[in-house]
């Protein structure tokens, strides 16, 4: 994700890094080259507009000006924007809670119940006693992919009784409780378009559970397309952040950038490839980094 973003920046980074003196000119004409990477990385042109007059204002202020190397300052500059763009700092999930439920939305084809056995797996690694349920009532294909990934993952596989979800997922959260289950992860029903029944559907789901985190997943390769998604599922259901999957496909990475921005919603994870463990936490800050072309040190570092 990104590859060609970071490709265009690290050009233009590479141009300010040496310069002694920034004139105001040389800084508009490289904000104009920024926002043309910008567009073409499929980032809402919205979202473009704001980043760069976010730079500029910054840039030409006192401490641009009074600095022995303009250039490396507003690199600094281009990075804090970009971070705040994405979301700021990275924030781990809210489960606190025994048992935290975790509830996952998104329409059909994102990958959200392969994301769920991704998660899954990840917060098993952190010590944490998972389940995991799906109050698909109109779909039982998908309750059982989601049972077979449990089986995979080595999680148990709560089945909600009842003929609708609600009733499900209430079902299925009282079991984990009694069985001292630090987490749920409840899958919810997908669509291939939004509609008023899936959302009044999500909605009394999340009325019934109290999920601490909702969180949509989306797919990456879907770009501004995605905006208009994310922002139903946030005003159904108050998202807390959003997954992206299959960013090893999306070269571009915009809908990233616009999501975060346009909602405000954070991304909190990035599915990296189609095995179980290609599966990441989102840093802002890292990933602003690694637009700029400096690389992401911590990362490699934490993948070794």
């Amino acid at each position: 994700m990104f590859s060609r973003l970071t490709e265009k920046f690290s050009e233009i980074t590479d141009r300010l890094r040496g310069a002694a003196r920034v004139s105001e000119a040389d800084l508009d004409a490289t904000l104009r080259e920024m926002r043309m990477a910008l567009l073409e990385a499929d980032v809402a042109l919205p979202v473009a507009r704001r980043l760069m007059d976010d730079v500029r204002e910054r840039a030409l202020g006192a401490e641009v000006a009074k600095s022995l190397q303009p250039g490396q300052v507003i690199i600094k500059i281009m990075h804090d924007a970009l971070a705040d763009i994405l979301g700021g700092q990275r924030r781990e999930l809210e489960v606190s809670g025994i048992p935290s439920v975790i509830l996952l939305c998104g329409l059909q084809g994102a990958g959200k119940t392969t994301t769920a056995g991704k998660l899954a797996r990840l917060l098993v690694a952190q010590g944490r006693r998972v389940a995991m349920t799906s109050v698909d009532a109109t779909r039982p294909a998908a309750r059982e992919q989601l049972q077979v990934l449990a089986g995979q993952v080595d999680v148990p596989y709560l089945v909600g009784e009842g003929g609708d979800p609600v009733a499900m997922a209430r079902s299925a959260l009282g079991q984990a409780r009694t069985g001292g289950h630090h987490v749920l992860i409840l899958d919810t029903a997908g669509r291939q378009v939004i509609d008023d029944d899936l959302m009044g559907e999500i909605r009394a789901v999340q009325d019934a559970v109290k999920a601490s985190e909702r969180l949509l997943v989306l797919d990456a390769m879907t770009g501004q397309t995605s905006l208009p998604v994310a922002e139903q599922f946030h005003a159904a259901v108050g998202l807390t952040g959003c997954i992206l999957t299959k960013t090893d496909a999306d070269v571009r990475g915009g809908a990233a950038l616009s999501v975060a921005y346009s909602t405000g919603v954070p991304v909190r994870f990035v599915g990296t490839g189609e095995k179980i463990d290609a599966f990441e936490l989102f840093d802002p800050q890292r990933m602003a980094g690694r637009i700029l072309g400096q690389g992401d040190v911590v990362g490699l570092v934490e993948r070794i």
